[in-house]
């Protein structure tokens, strides 16, 4: 399955009842793992694009890990979610460890199935 599909669709079970597409932030960039960043669009059932709701998602590797970052999109004085082995939340202002926002649970249920989805065996 194509890359961006399969994160779109994680998104649709993980932020129900949201519809999630999937685009990169450079469309010059291949979609590949060791190195992704992408939007994660969000819309209602009727199809109409919920802009506040929008992710980044970054992906990169580190050694044998996959890591990534969740952060909402042209939002950055809200908290970011790194996920390596270990959930942080990261306040988008200053880096530092923060509290999860009220919102977190579908983010980090997100985090945790992309990267178990995308981590190698």
């Amino acid at each position: 399955m194509d890359l961006l599909v399969l994160i779109a669709k994680t998104a649709d079970v993980c932020r129900k009842p949201w519809r999630h597409a999937v685009v990169l932030v450079d469309p010059s960039a291949a979609a590949e793992l060791d190195d992704l960043n992408v939007r994660i669009e969000c819309r209602d059932a009727e199809g109409e694009r919920q802009t506040d709701l929008d992710l980044e998602l970054e992906v990169y590797r580190s050694g044998a890990e996959i890591n990534l970052m969740l952060s909402w999109w042209d939002q950055p004085n809200r908290p970011l979610l790194w996920h390596g082995r270990h959930a942080v939340w990261m306040s988008g202002e200053t880096g530092e460890r923060c509290s999860a926002p009220a919102d977190a649970a579908p983010i980090e249920a997100l985090g945790r199935r992309l990267r178990s989805l995308l981590q190698p065996g």
